[in-house]
């Protein structure tokens, strides 16, 4: 079929207009100046293909040939639906979207006094300086699925950790799809001065329909605030996930941010983080688990433009099937950035000789005083290893899953919330077994 597929339907807007002109009629003035732009923006830079640069490695043709995309249905989804992702015993803070509109019915906020959560729309109501804070901590507007996503989404939500607390229990936003469609989550986080919580951000699917997730998270991290962030993404098989994330650091703050992907047949993560400031602490790991034909595209941009910085990145990739991974690092090292200490590190392992990496990191400096190191190796498991261990008695897929859980789990020990930390664990031990009733995973 070639490119001209793409040519013919050069955005998804086609099918999604009427929606568009149906939220412009009933939105604010500032929301309305967001959906035009938004949309301009997806009708200036259209669906990428291969030849863009960003999309070198990354095909959306499947996206494309599932379409025509119409918005997701409001959906309904039962409180049982919901128990196999909420992570087993963890005393949390839930916030549940269904098909990107927020479902107060399914929630948990448990009078969480430190935290807040609102529609979007009626947080900027409340205070209109936060409307400054919406499409500004990345760049959306070099972003075609982000552009489309500000044109589109509903509602939204906002969410704040008050100053100078401390969240007494994770705070779980939990992205559900149910019935295919299109959804455009949208989540705006700020954590203002002083505060320290832990956030779970999770996509999952109800049912095998195939779905269209196109979402976009914005996070400020206010000065000497803390926030522990993790995207976890489990939608199923046949689901498109597209997803832009913007954070913005001020001084002497820390963010430790996760990405996990299990599910989804095409998945493309965007994550930039800028450090606006001296004293900041930055931790950007990912590692994902991909089998059949999936496809994950991880694309990180970290922004160092003042002194005195540090900065750590750990990506790992596991590979099996004729699945495809690709991973562009990109950290920008300002000419002001002195003393800066950055670090970034990509690892992938093919288990098939039909699977495939793509990897890039790179390495822009423009000051002089600095500590930046960054490499990428990919490879294959170790026959003298995997001999050791099937010569104990131990069946190949478990010798197998053994090793490779031993290389990827080192992104998962990090995460603090440990019930979120067992549950990914055991998640991804069974899915390198390749069967859900699998040999039990190692105790953390």
């Amino acid at each position: 079929m070639g490119n001209d597929l793409l040519e013919r339907t050069p955005t998804l807007l086609g099918s999604l207009q009427e929606r568009v002109q149906a939220l412009l009629d009933d939105s604010p003035e500032w929301l309305a100046r967001l959906r035009r732009a938004g949309a301009d923006t997806h009708a200036a830079l259209g669906i990428p293909t291969t030849k863009h640069e960003e999309w070198k490695y990354t095909s959306v043709r499947g996206l494309v040939e599932a379409g025509p995309w119409s918005p997701a249905p409001q959906g309904s989804v039962t409180q049982a639906q919901l128990q196999p992702w909420t992570f087993p015993g963890l005393e949390q803070t839930l916030v549940v979207l269904v098909n990107g509109r927020y479902a107060p019915q399914l929630s948990r906020l448990g009078g969480e006094a430190a935290v807040d959560v609102q529609p979007l729309i009626d947080a900027v109501g409340d205070t209109p300086e936060l409307a400054t804070k919406v499409d500004a901590a990345t760049d959306v507007a070099n972003h075609t699925f982000a552009g489309l996503n500000s044109a589109l989404f509903e509602g939204g939500t906002f969410l704040r950790i008050r100053k100078n607390q401390r969240a007494a229990r994770p705070i779980h936003v939990l992205h559900v799809a149910t019935e295919g469609g299109a959804s455009f989550p949208r989540l705006l986080v700020v954590s203002e001065e002083g505060s320290d919580a832990s956030l779970i951000e999770s996509y999952a699917s109800v049912g095998e329909a195939a779905g269209f997730t196109d979402a976009v998270t914005e996070v400020y991290v206010a000065s000497n605030a803390h926030l522990e962030h993790i995207k976890v993404q489990r939608e199923n098989a046949e689901s498109f996930h597209i997803a832009l994330t913007g954070v913005r650091q001020a001084p002497d703050s820390a963010y430790n941010g996760y990405s996990v992907t299990f599910g989804g047949a095409l998945t493309r993560n965007d994550l930039n983080v800028y450090l606006a400031g001296s004293n900041i602490h930055s931790r950007m790991d990912g590692v994902y688990a991909l089998n059949g034909d999936q496809v994950c595209d991880n694309h990180t941009r970290l922004d160092h433009a003042f002194p005195h910085c540090d900065s750590f990145e750990v990506y790992k990739g596991v590979l099996d099937g004729r699945s495809k991974g690709v991973f562009n690092g990109k950290i920008f090292v300002h000419q002001d950035a002195q003393k800066t200490d950055a670090k970034q590190t990509n690892q992938a392992l093919l288990l098939s000789p039909h699977a495939s990496i793509d990897t890039k990191p790179q390495l822009e400096i423009f000051a002089d005083d600095v500590k930046c190191t960054h490499g990428a190796t990919v490879g294959q498991l170790r026959e003298d290893a995997m001999f050791y261990l099937r010569s104990r008695g131990i069946p190949f897929s478990e010798a197998e899953a053994l090793l490779v859980y031993a290389f990827a789990s080192e992104v998962l020990e990090k995460i603090t919330v440990a019930e979120v930390r067992t549950e990914l664990e055991q998640e991804l031990f069974r899915k390198l077994a390749g069967a859900k009733d699998a040999a039990p995973a190692p105790t953390a």
